[in-house]
């Protein structure tokens, strides 16, 4: 809800109006929103009192003003009301502008917006000198609730000097947040931050706890409009925390809390964020419009997570009720959403180019940025309509916004400026402004800590690498279309995690974390309930991820590029590297080595996810005795993956080793079980990039070996005693030493791990990812807390390769954590798997190490040295080496 206070002492009520003890009285007001649920209860001592008509005045409009921001507006209403009638009856014209203003801004907030602008006009009208300026706060308020930004400047500009001249310290204050506010609005940031600043220094001065909080609030949502995503996450974070002290709801909070989650490319929590608070304003009964405020961010983020059936009912309310309360700006905003939701539901039409246009029209003359998003929408469905004419015109003004404004502004009008290109047919300008959008946001990713946040926002410039993906077949060869299937795969991993150096209350929550989770596990298998544990663990979740999320980016690299001359050379004459593009839905292979690269089309991706899911059911079959009759039905899967994924270039893949570098959506093909790859050496890697650093990776000194075995696993991890006499002198953890603290610490810098231990991957929140030790779940944000991690690591359990696909072409997982924290080499399982048959393959395979071969080289002879009995077999082909070590 939003936390621009709207009441006070009226100033010109003075103390020859108002009988002994009025003091006490008048302090109510400021109370408000210095102490909410104190200023309510003393309202409401002072009702029971029988108090003279001007003191049940303040008591009824504190009342009023609390029902209003944090309760129900039907009360609100009547108690402002009554307000009104007995400062009519106490003869102070002062005091009954004061309520005029407080009852019009709750009007508004009902959407009942002719009679609030109505009561704000007589509270002007009835007052004078320092309560006029109070009152012309709150219409200024008003009128910013209603998008009438212009208008809420003039007011707030006549208001502030006078203010400052009766040194009314808190009003002053209020004066200077709302223009700031109002500044953001119309993007003019660094306006904003100027106001944000010095009523922050005044807040400072006094006693006001939500006005404080709601300062936090705001420096979050200027932190937002300036592009620091972690910084407005830790503030707003922290006005939750203020706020709940003070026992009140927050929706304004969660409308900017929307905001900054939909732009960090979390989508659907944002509309979880959104539909809940609904919930709870409809529950109180509280204000309309932040109701339509509300619906319209649920829409936003139902539109960008891919559901526009739920965005498009949001929408379609949020304008209705935008309209019924007389908000053209933000009817406007929720007519953009609408469109774009029906034209992602494939409704586009000639109708929508001009609705699209229109609305274009009506944000740029409300001076809105979000008008070039609505020419680039107008010029995208003119251009899939072949009406080239228009396009051209609506792309023009939406390729404006590419010199300046915050980033996603500046990509909104390079994708503009691409469109542009493709359609005047030059390839050249396509991959020009491609380029340069895609800087824009290699910008922007680097003030992202957070490794999730990285990866979620490279969604954002998903359009720009497929035009440039498109363009660059069109018009260039094979190895420019590999250059840019580069410059947008996970690049995420080309840098390492930003921690920070020391931060004890995440360091506590991991290990509160730890302990509630193995306490759950505990109870699980000891067939109790464990409702209250599972809720303790989801909350401390939030905790962890929420702190991982406010930590900001390091200062932006050397600008590395992909060179494929390079990688051809490191290559050689007999490795191939296999490198998956997808465009328009099918599988463009581009196959690497001896100098040269070659495009063969292979199968539709689309087809290929679902053969790997029924390849994946065969899997987990197979591990299991009596299921031999199933071998013959997944290896024909695997030959049908083959031609879906490999088309004719397996056929040229020559008798050397294979790096194969699929898209994210394909991160849960078991490889091996590819007839072409089936008794080669071949390893698999997120990107030809990442390839290229872990092959430069150099071990570190020491040869430090680390062998650890967690608790329940079905044999015990029966392979670890074995390696322990194979590798005299390596540190073995077993049992009650098996604890994350030492795991950590012994794995950090170490030469190879191998870590028996059941895992667990969450689709639902990745980083989550765990191995199963002696004190509870060592999860992926314990590894990135990792100085160095291993530099080859053995991943001996189910489920260790599975990752989310986020982003444009990113992958959230165990194994993507360990790449960028120099792991080189990490052998895992992209499925479920027998344990005893994982046995013979652990010791096939460090066999092989032992006598040095690479990972890649080791699994393979490890595979072909297995009993050749279904399970075996299934075991094998589960087990996939990832990197170059």
């Amino acid at each position: 809800m939003r936390r621009k206070p709207v009441s006070g002492v009226s100033a010109a009520t003075t103390i020859h109006e108002v009988t002994a003890g009025s003091d006490s009285v008048l302090e109510l007001l400021p109370l408000v929103f210095a102490a909410p649920n104190e200023a309510l209860a003393r309202a409401e001592e002072v009702l029971g009192s029988d108090p003279p008509p001007l003191h049940a005045s303040v008591a009824h409009q504190v009342i009023g003003i609390w029902q209003r921001d944090w309760g129900d507006l039907r009360i609100a209403l009547h108690h402002l009301r009554r307000a009104r009638e007995l400062a009519a009856r106490a003869e102070s014209a002062d005091r009954e502008a004061d309520v005029l203003a407080a009852l019009g801004v709750a009007l508004v907030h009902a959407g009942r917006t002719r009679e609030g602008l109505k009561a704000l006009e007589r509270g002007v009208e009835v007052s004078s000198g320092h309560t006029r300026a109070r009152v012309l706060f709150r219409r200024a308020y008003a009128s910013w609730v209603l998008g009438r930004h212009r208008e809420a400047l003039e007011d707030v500009r006549r208001s502030i000097p006078v203010l400052r001249q009766a040194d009314d310290v808190i009003w002053t204050a209020r004066a200077l947040t709302l223009r700031a506010t109002v500044h953001l609005a119309l993007g003019a940031v660094e306006r904003a931050a100027a106001d944000f600043t010095a009523a922050e220094s005044l807040w400072d001065t006094t006693g006001q706890e939500h006005d404080k909080a709601d300062a936090v609030e705001s420096r979050g949502l200027a932190a937002f409009r300036s592009g620091d995503i972690p910084a407005a996450l830790r503030l707003l974070d922290e006005a939750e925390e203020r706020y709940a002290k003070l026992g009140t709801p927050t929706f304004m909070l969660n409308i900017r809390r929307c905001e900054v989650l939909m732009a960090a490319g979390l989508a659907p929590e944002a509309l979880a964020e959104a539909d809940a608070a609904i919930g709870v304003l409809d529950g109180i009964g509280g204000q309309s419009t932040r109701k339509a405020e509300l619906l319209l961010a649920a829409a936003r983020a139902a539109r960008l997570g891919g559901d526009p059936h739920t965005a498009i009912a949001r929408a379609a309310l949020a304008v209705r009720l935008f309209a019924g309360q007389r908000r053209p700006w933000w009817e406007a905003h929720a007519r953009l959403v609408l469109i774009e939701a029906r034209v992602a539901a494939g409704r586009a039409s000639g109708r929508l180019v001009a609705d699209a246009a229109g609305v274009a029209e009506r944000l740029a003359a409300f001076g809105a940025p979000a008008a070039p998003e609505a020419s680039l929408l107008a010029g995208r469905i003119a251009l899939d309509l072949g009406w080239t004419a228009d396009a051209e015109l609506h792309l023009k003004v939406a390729a404006r916004s590419r010199h300046g404004g915050p980033p996603l502004a500046r990509m909104t009008g390079w994708a503009a400026q691409a469109l542009r290109a493709r359609a005047a047919g030059s390839g050249r300008g396509v991959l020009e402004a491609c380029r340069h959008g895609l800087d824009v946001l290699d910008a922007h990713r680097t003030t992202l800590g957070a490794s999730e946040l990285r990866a979620r926002a490279t969604a954002q410039g998903a359009e720009l690498a497929a035009l440039a993906q498109r363009a660059s077949l069109d018009s260039g060869g094979p190895r420019r279309l590999l250059t840019w299937s580069e410059r947008w795969r996970a690049t995420v991993l080309s840098a390492p995690p930003t921690r920070p150096p020391a931060d004890p209350a995440l360091l506590s929550g991991l290990t509160a974390f730890r302990e509630i989770a193995a306490r759950a596990e505990a109870a699980r298998m000891d067939g109790r309930p464990v409702p209250a544990l599972e809720r303790d663990q989801r909350r401390l979740e939030r905790e962890i991820r929420s702190r991982t999320l406010h930590i900001s980016g390091a200062a932006p690299g050397g600008g590395h590029r992909f060179d494929p001359a390079l990688m051809l050379e490191r290559l050689g004459e007999d490795v191939r590297l296999v490198e998956l593009a997808v465009l328009d839905g099918r599988v463009q292979v581009l196959l690497c080595g001896q100098g040269r690269v070659r495009r063969f089309e292979a199968g539709l991706l689309a087809e290929a996810e679902t053969e790997a899911e029924h390849v994946q059911a065969g899997l987990r079959r197979l591990a299991h005795p009596g299921a031999e009759a199933r071998l013959p039905v997944v290896e024909a899967a695997g030959r049908r993956l083959e031609e879906l994924l490999f088309g004719p270039a397996a056929e040229h893949l020559g008798t050397g080793p294979v790096v194969v570098v699929p898209p994210g959506r394909l991160h849960r093909v078991p490889w091996a079980l590819l007839p072409s790859l089936r008794e080669r050496v071949f390893s698999v890697s997120p990107s030809a990039s990442s390839w290229l650093r872990s092959r430069d990776t150099v071990p570190p000194p020491g040869g430090r070996r680390v062998l650890v075995r967690g608790p329940g696993l079905a044999t015990e991890g029966a392979e670890v005693p074995e390696l322990a006499d194979r590798y005299g002198g390596s540190t073995v953890l077993e049992y009650e030493e098996a604890r994350v603290p030492r795991v950590l610490e012994e794995l950090d810098g170490s030469e190879l791990a191998h870590i028996a231990a059941h895992g667990t991957f969450r689709a639902d929140s990745p980083l989550f990812s765990a191995l199963r030790m002696a004190d509870g779940p060592l999860i992926v944000h314990d590894f990135e807390r990792l100085d160095r991690s291993p530099y080859r690591i053995i991943l001996s359990c189910c489920d260790t390769a599975r990752f989310a696909s986020v982003g444009a072409d990113e992958l959230l997982g165990l194994v993507t954590a360990l790449l960028p924290l120099g792991t080189a080499g990490v052998v895992a399982c992209s499925a479920p798997v027998n344990d005893a048959a994982v046995v013979p393959l652990m010791l096939a395979l460090h066999k092989g190490l032992s006598a040095g071969l690479s990972l890649a080289e080791a699994l393979r002879d490890a595979r072909a040295a297995l009993p050749g009995d279904a399970t075996h077999q299934a075991t094998g082909w589960a087990f996939s080496a990832f990197g170059a070590a």
